[in-house]
């Protein structure tokens, strides 16, 4: 069988393993599905999306110089489709992003959502710092405090 890059075929599964699984498209030529390339969904374990000779339709990713070839479920079929966002809100119906009101982007429980920070929105105007400057350090200024050194040798005197 001459294959084609990009060409789509139909191949029956022959064996499943953790990485992915091997089709076989005629006796003499069988490729491999990459567990990435199974699904349009997050794939963990392929024996939930495939079964030992199932009959699937696999497009051609690449024909290798030492005679593997790569193999697509998941691009064999047609794209998903998407549903169209509402202009200015979110998919789901909730609020736009900037427009939370007081809940400063906090869930129940009072904890931000993961990966969202945003800076404060409040009124406060910015600090002045002619007024109070911040604290400058002076290495070679005694703060008044005991090195660690004395801090710890005192330590041990006393214990």
């Amino acid at each position: 069988m001459q294959l084609e890059v990009g060409k789509i075929y139909e191949g029956k599964v022959t064996g499943i393993t953790k990485f992915g699984a091997f089709v076989e498209l005629d006796k003499d030529t069988t490729g491999m599905v990459h567990i990435s390339e199974v699904a349009n969904t997050f794939v963990n374990e392929i024996k939930d999306h495939l079964q030992e000779g199932q009959t699937v339709k696999v497009k051609v990713l690449s024909l290798g110089e030492d005679g593997k070839i790569s193999l697509s479920i998941k691009k064999a079929q047609p794209a998903p489709q998407r549903r169209p966002a509402e202009r200015g809100g979110r998919p789901n119906g909730g609020a736009p992003r900037g427009d939370r009101g007081d809940r400063n982007d906090k869930r129940q429980g009072g904890r931000p959502q993961q990966g969202s920070f945003r800076p404060r929105r409040d009124d406060r105007p910015p600090q002045d710092f002619s007024k109070n400057p911040p604290p400058i350090y002076d290495p070679n200024q005694n703060s008044g405090n005991a090195d660690f050194e004395d801090m710890l040798s005192k330590f041990k005197a006393s214990s």
